[in-house]
């Protein structure tokens, strides 16, 4: 499969165009209107070093259907005794910071660039980029952050201070883009950690077929609030949230 050299124009080819390991494109830039352009279409960038910018779509994609979201036994119990307060969008540029920096277990190194970095607080201040922020007192503890287009989450990255910390504020997420009917949660590849809470790869054309029904619905866009039902996920029965599905 050939791999594409984008020009000035924010536009990208076919995503079946990409090579078995996803990649589609390189070149082209960071801005607004192309990163909007690409998820809507399915794609993503993802930055190597020594490389020029490159964009992929993985073939399977790592899918979350919020309804179907799993919480294991042994995590829920740990919710319950609240160990982390969640809010959304309270200091999103500081977790997508965050991601960039705190190591990960043997992980060396960040694709998250300085670059990456400016471009995703800018769509935080368009409204299309959220984070969900776990808290234990003043201290920032965990986080996630992703785009959201109409009914579709595309997760970025997570981290984590605390253990469990990135697990609470994954979850309170879910329920929160649950509730407000939301049709994925888009973890982009397969990994064991999403796969516990239910993810599934789908194949490319499915996730494709769905993703551009989806982003047809109206974005939510500026700051998002978590339901205060929500701000300690799995509390307890004084929630009025539902459980997960099993």
């Amino acid at each position: 499969m050939p791999v594409f050299e984008l020009d000035n124009a924010p536009t990208f080819p076919p995503p079946h165009f990409a090579e078995p390991g996803g990649l589609l494109a390189v070149g082209g830039d960071l801005s607004p209107r192309r990163l909007l352009t690409a998820y809507a279409a399915g794609i993503f960038p993802w930055p190597h070093e020594g490389y020029p910018l490159l964009w992929f779509s993985p073939d399977p994609r790592m899918v979350l259907v919020p309804d179907r979201l799993h919480v294991a036994r042994r995590l829920r119990r740990r919710l319950r005794q609240r160990p982390y307060r969640v809010t959304l969008d309270t200091a999103c540029p500081r977790v997508i910071e965050a991601c960039a920096t705190v190591p990960r277990g043997r992980e060396t190194g960040t694709w998250i660039t300085a670059e990456m970095i400016e471009a995703y607080v800018r769509l935080h201040e368009l409204g299309f980029v959220h984070s969900a922020e776990a808290w234990r007192g003043e201290a920032l503890v965990g986080g996630i952050y992703g785009v959201s287009l109409g009914g579709a989450f595309i997760g970025e990255s997570m981290f984590h201070r605390a253990d469990g910390a990135s697990r609470a504020a994954f979850i309170a997420l879910v329920l929160q883009i649950r509730r407000w009917g939301f049709g994925l949660l888009d973890a982009q590849v397969p990994t064991d950690h999403v796969r516990r809470y239910g993810a599934r790869p789908w194949p490319r054309s499915r996730y494709l077929k769905v993703l551009a029904r989806l982003v047809e619905q109206p974005t939510r866009r500026g700051r998002w609030q978590l339901d205060e039902d929500l701000t300690y996920p799995l509390a307890g029965p004084a929630d009025s949230a539902p459980d997960p599905a099993p």
